[in-house]
């Protein structure tokens, strides 16, 4: 399926979980959206956006297993936390729990509130090799008296483990502690179900796994949370007649949280109107064989690539999806992305966790058996070296 994307030729892909790849007829329908804006930009963003927008979420929301009434359009997964994280009524000595694989923007979000409220992030360890059945208890152990808010992913980013965190946002919710949930590389990848998923919030992209175009995500709230956050920009959303300025921008939205993080005036929002030929291209394609195809692949390469090495599993294939960490030898590691692009046109990205390495390679549908070879290869030449 290479050539159904805009992708060069000249190098081998393997790091769609970072910023994703946009399929072509994807990309199409998303400049469509550009050029319709620019042909009459009053009419496009002050008469017709807010139910353009409604349209695309709906679709959206129908893929996630939620109410498009608490979904909202964002650019990323980070922006998301932020307005999440910097809404929050934190007091003195209140707690913020996660785990020492979140991903370090977010980190620095959650770090940065908390010193502003003299609250404390702390960080439960979450050994390797990981376990699942005892990830609960390894979460809950660090709970206490003081937790306000649960910070987890979904997906992790450095070890691209999947974490199992239904359960753990029920027990959560039980005691009172608000969960926050990173789905940036979830939806798309694996099955979400936000409504089954019960968390307070849930931020995730679609320009990553769902493939639409770049600076288009999702912020899920459940209806009893959408109070406590604010949008990270004060604009025609907050005005207090909200029905006196329907004539000139249309529809205003049915919800608040719609309202204060949706009217925000001059953007391009394209991005966000692509996202159902995202999902349709899925549709067209049988994704689910894909998927399964793929993380075969994945797994396959795993083995391979630590048969080289001679090092252990970070988790079970079950915990991985079509993005897996590798562990690779400490030695030039911190060099090897590079030595790896310019020697090799590979791009893949290096990562470490707890002091050790890992390569995570993410296999998708353009990615060929030929190509994760060459990874193979390369990687064993640096091991020898």
């Amino acid at each position: 399926m290479r050539n159904q994307f805009l992708l060069n030729p000249d190098i081998v892909f393997l790091n769609h979980g970072s910023f994703g790849a946009c399929p072509k007829d994807v990309f199409a329908e998303y400049q469509r959206w550009q050029m319709e804006l620019e042909q009459n930009p009053v009419e496009f963003l002050g008469r017709k956006s807010a139910n353009l927008l409604a349209a695309a979420r709906g679709r959206l929301a129908e893929f996630l297993g939620a109410n498009p009434d608490n979904l909202v359009f964002i650019t990323n997964t980070t922006m998301g936390i932020n307005a999440i994280a910097k809404s929050l009524s934190l007091t003195k000595g209140d707690e913020v729990l996660t785990t020492n694989h979140e991903y370090g923007a977010c980190d620095n979000t959650w770090k940065q509130v908390c010193s502003k409220h003299d609250a404390k992030y702390i960080a439960a360890d979450i050994p390797l090799p990981f376990e699942s059945e005892k990830f609960g208890d390894r979460i809950w152990e660090r709970v206490t008296p003081r937790t306000r808010v649960l910070y987890l992913s979904h997906v992790t980013s450095t070890t691209a483990i999947i974490f199992p965190i239904k359960d753990i946002c029920a027990k959560a919710r039980a005691a009172g502690i608000i969960t926050v949930i990173d789905g940036a590389h979830a939806p798309g990848l694996i099955d979400v179900n936000l409504n089954e998923l019960d968390a307070d919030f849930y931020v995730g992209n679609c320009h990553k796994w769902l493939m639409a175009p770049k600076g288009s995500a999702f912020l899920h709230a459940r209806p009893s949370a959408q109070a406590l956050i604010e949008g990270l920009t004060t604009s025609w959303g907050y005005s207090p007649d909200v029905e006196g300025y329907t004539d000139f921008f249309g529809y205003a939205g049915k919800t608040p949280m719609e309202r204060k993080h949706q009217w925000q005036g001059t953007r391009d929002i394209s991005a966000f109107l692509a996202v159902p030929a995202a999902l349709n291209f899925r549709e067209r394609h049988n994704w689910k064989s894909k998927q399964r195809e793929c993380h075969s692949l994945a797994m396959e390469t795993m083995d391979r690539i630590l048969a080289v090495n001679k090092l252990n599993p970070i988790a079970r294939p079950a915990d991985f999806a079509q993005m897996v960490a590798i562990p690779i030898p400490a030695a030039g590691a911190n060099q090897l992305k590079r030595k790896l692009f310019e020697n090799h046109r590979i791009e893949v990205p290096i990562t470490s966790h707890n002091n050790r390495w890992f390569v995570r390679p993410s296999v998708q549908v353009y990615n060929t058996p030929a190509e994760l070879e060459k990874l193979i290869s390369c990687l064993q030449m640096f091991s020898d070296c």
